[in-house]
């Protein structure tokens, strides 16, 4: 039986017959799992449960992972010591992830609209291994944006290219390429204006953000329309 793992806006897990009741230690196990991959005993242990000693963290797990089976038992497999979640769980992170690095080669338009909507992973959870794997998802969303804008551009669909450089600049307002992005497509579509418009916001933006100036590859996208 499939069982549904959600990770990005929230945690939640179903199965057939609807959603799973899992406790919260159960919950930080079966992200770290699907963060993961193939996890030993002994590391699952120490990350989950950090601030106790070893014999406590191992009698914390072993807990956990009976009532993980009391609540569904095909959610987490156990071999020679290595923990991993149940080949029949999908992981909405991993779908996330694979269309993303799909998106930097050969983008579709599921893969931008999987880039626009892809939600926060696990809002509100603080551990160290949480916010790792978060940034890590964010920085591969900036990526995938910025490369759809990119190849989108070169076939001429100016509006869906910019809207995944937008997008990418609201994310993070102060990263360069995506407003490098944002005038290539103004350029392309001969919007003077709106180009020189973007770069002058940019400017005063990171000016008063960060005391600096937009690069020169940047400066001189625009300079030849300066001097008009």
């Amino acid at each position: 039986m499939a069982v549904y793992l959600q990770l990005l806006d929230r945690f939640h897990i179903r199965g057939g017959d609807g959603p799973i009741a899992v406790s919260a230690t159960g919950q930080r196990l079966i992200a770290l799992l699907a963060l993961r991959g193939s996890v030993s005993r002994s590391v699952v242990a120490g990350t989950l449960w950090p601030d106790v000693t070893e014999n406590r963290a191992h009698g914390s797990l072993r807990t956990t992972l009976w009532r993980l089976h009391q609540a569904d038992e095909g959610i987490v497999g156990s071999d020679m010591g290595v923990l991993t979640l149940a080949s029949a769980v999908h992981v909405d992170v991993r779908s996330y992830t694979e269309r993303a690095l799909r998106s930097l080669d050969s983008p579709d338009d599921r893969c931008l609209a999987t880039m626009l909507e892809g939600g926060e992973l696990l809002p509100g959870w603080g551990e160290e291994w949480v916010v790792f794997e978060r940034e890590r998802l964010r920085q591969l969303r900036l990526h995938a944006l910025e490369a759809m804008a990119g190849h989108l551009l070169e076939r001429r669909q100016f509006a869906l290219a910019l809207e995944a450089a937008l997008h990418c600049s609201r994310l993070e307002p102060l990263r360069e390429s995506a407003h490098r992005a944002i005038v290539a497509v103004h350029l392309a579509e001969h919007n003077v204006h709106e180009a020189l418009r973007h770069y002058g916001t940019f400017q005063a933006l990171v000016r008063d953000e960060l005391a600096i100036e937009p690069s020169d590859a940047f400066t001189a996208m625009v300079r030849p329309l300066m001097r008009r």
